[in-house]
C-alpha cells in the first residue's frame, strides 16, 4: 500500500511531498513528522528506500506507507496529555511521532505480537533519546512496549483517549476494539479494506467515518483461542507515580525552554513598539505556532517545540523561507545612508540548541548536567 506521493531525497521533502498532496493538514502532525526521521526505523541496508511512499518489511519488522501513517495521525486528532494505545505497534515509528504532540503527562502504549520487533523497537526509541536533535525541541511521552496479541486484551480493564490498530480488522471483532475506547475517544484502524475513523460518543453511541481504502495484513488470531488457556495482555500502568526526580527534570528542562524563548519575545515587542508608528504594508505570510494546553492533575503546563526566528508580526519562520522570499523579491530591507544593510542578525553556520546550552551552562555538577540531559550524547 503506498505510491501516493514521489519518493523524496531525504525526510523533508517526503514531508513537503506529503503536504502538497494534502495528507498531512495539521502544524502539529507536520512537526512530528519532521521530527522523527523514517530511515532510521529501516535497517541500514534498506535505508535508501526509506524516503518511498511504500510500505516496507522484512522479516517481522514493518512499517506502513508514509501516507498511511499521515492519515491516520490526521484522524487521531492527538492533544497533550492523552492516553494511547498503539495495537500492532511495531517499530515505535509511529508512537515516538505521537509521544511528540502527547507531551510528558500523556500515556503512550504498544502492544506487539513479535518479542523481537519490541527489542528493535526500544533500540530505535534509544537512539532517538540519545541522538535527535528533535528531542530537546520537544516534551516527549516515551512509549513502553508489551508484548502478547492485541485480541487477548480485557477491554473492561483498560480504556484510552485514542486507539490504532495496524492490521487489518474484521466486523467480528469490530465491538471488540470499540470497547478499549474511553467516551470522547478516537479509535482508527483499516475495518474491511477501509481505513475507518471511529469516535465514542457515549457509552453506547459510536460515529463512523470513512478514510481511504487500504490493504492491511489481517489480525492473527490467538492460538488457543477456543480454549480457556489464553494469555491475557498485561497492558503497562496506566497512571504510575513518577520518582520525584523525574518530574524536577521535566519542570527544569520546561523552564528552561521557557526562559530561553524570553529574550526572543522581548526582541519581537520591541520591535513591533519601534514600527508602530509607521504601518508598513501587510505582506501574506503563512504563521506557524506550536502552542499547546497540556493539563495534568489540575496544572496547566505549556508545551512549546523551540521556535524559529521571530518577525515583528509574531508569525514564526525558518531561515529557508527568508531566503525564498529574497529569491522572489518580496523580502524589505533595512539599509543605512551608506547602503549597508541593518536589522538583520548574522545566521549561525549550524543551528544552536539552546536547551543544551543552557543546562551544560548551570553551575551543576556533571553527572546532575548529563541527567537533565537524559545522557544524550550530542
Amino acid at each position: 500500500m503506498g505510491g501516493a506521493v514521489s519518493a523524496g531525497e531525504d525526510n523533508d521533502e517526503l514531508i513537503d511531498n506529503l503536504k502538497e498532496a494534502h495528507y498531512i493538514r495539521s502544524e502539529l502532525v507536520e512537526q512530528a513528522f519532521r521530527a522523527v526521521d523514517r530511515a532510521d526505523y529501516y535497517l541500514e541496508e534498506f535505508r535508501n528506500s526509506a524516503y518511498k511512499d511504500l510500505a516496507w518489511r522484512h522479516g517481522n519488522i514493518h512499517l506502513s506507507a508514509p501516507c498511511i501513517y499521515s492519515e491516520v495521525m490526521e484522524a487521531l486528532d492527538l492533544q497533550p496529555g492523552l492516553s494511547f494505545l498503539n495495537l500492532g505497534s511495531g517499530t515505535g515509528y509511529l508512537s515516538t511521532m505521537v509521544g511528540l504532540i502527547l507531551g510528558p503527562f500523556g500515556v503512550n502504549h504498544g502492544v506487539e505480537l513479535h518479542s523481537d520487533v519490541i527489542d528493535y523497537a526500544y533500540q530505535r526509541l534509544d537512539i532517538f533519546i540519545k541522538t535527535s536533535d528533535s528531542f530537546d525541541r520537544f516534551e516527549f511521552c516515551e512509549p513502553s512496549f508489551v508484548a502478547g496479541n492485541c485480541l487477548e486484551i480485557t477491554p473492561e480493564s483498560r480504556q484510552y483517549d485514542r486507539v490504532y490498530c495496524g492490521a487489518g480488522v474484521q466486523r467480528e471483532h469490530e465491538d471488540y476494539m470499540k470497547n478499549l475506547l474511553k467516551v470522547g475517544g478516537i479509535l482508527v484502524l483499516p475495518l474491511e479494506e477501509k481505513l475507518t475513523k471511529i469516535t465514542r460518543t457515549g457509552h453506547n453511541t459510536w460515529e463512523t467515518k470513512k478514510i481511504i481504502a487500504v490493504s492491511f495484513a489481517p489480525l492473527v488470531l490467538p492460538k488457543n483461542r477456543d480454549t480457556d488457556k489464553s494469555k491475557i495482555v498485561p497492558l503497562p500502568a496506566m497512571f504510575e507515580v513518577r520518582p520525584l526526580q523525574d518530574l524536577a527534570r521535566i519542570a527544569i528542562r520546561h523552564t528552561l525552554k521557557m526562559t530561553a524563548l524570553q529574550p526572543t519575545r522581548l526582541r519581537s515587542e520591541r520591535g513591533g513598539a519601534r514600527s508602530g508608528a509607521r504601518a508598513r504594508p501587510k505582506r501574506r505570510r503563512t504563521c506557524r505556532r506550536a502552542d499547546s494546553l497540556l493539563l495534568a492533575n489540575r496544572h496547566a503546563f505549556v508545551s512549546r517545540t523551540i521556535p524559529r526566528k521571530h518577525t515583528d508580526d509574531g508569525c514564526d519562520r525558518s531561515e529557508t523561507d527568508e531566503e525564498a522570499e529574497e529569491e522572489e523579491g518580496v523580502v524589505e530591507r533595512r539599509v543605512d545612508l551608506t547602503g549597508e544593510e541593518v536589522g538583520r542578525e548574522s545566521r549561525p553556520d549550524t543551528p544552536v540548541n539552546l536547551l543544551r546550552e543552557r543546562i551544560l551552562g548551570l553551575p551543576l555538577p556533571e553527572p546532575l548536567k548529563m541527567y537533565l540531559l537524559y545522557y544524550r550524547q550530542k
